[in-house]
């Protein structure tokens, strides 16, 4: 009966392991549309580039903070076993 236990929650990590990998797909998205309003707002006033790309960047690198905890959390659920 323990060996199948551990293979259900096994499993059962896997799954949620890959559920939180679909957490990449958010900022993805989001990043692709900032850089699109980035190119945009670049293109109405060529001056203002080094504030519109620092500003977009920084944008950026937050909403990417949402997918980089969804990849910690995958490799927290395949790799660290608390029942064994």
């Amino acid at each position: 009966m323990g060996e199948f236990n551990d293979a259900f929650i096994f499993g059962c990590s896997a799954i949620g392991a890959g559920l939180a990998v679909i957490a990449g797909i958010g900022p993805g998205v989001g990043q692709g549309i900032a850089a699109g309003y980035g190119a945009n707002a670049v293109g109405r006033n060529p001056g203002a580039k080094g504030d519109i790309t620092s500003t977009m960047l920084l944008g950026q690198a937050v909403a990417e903070t949402t997918g980089l905890y969804g990849l910690l959390i995958a490799m927290l659920l395949l790799f660290v076993k608390p029942f064994t």
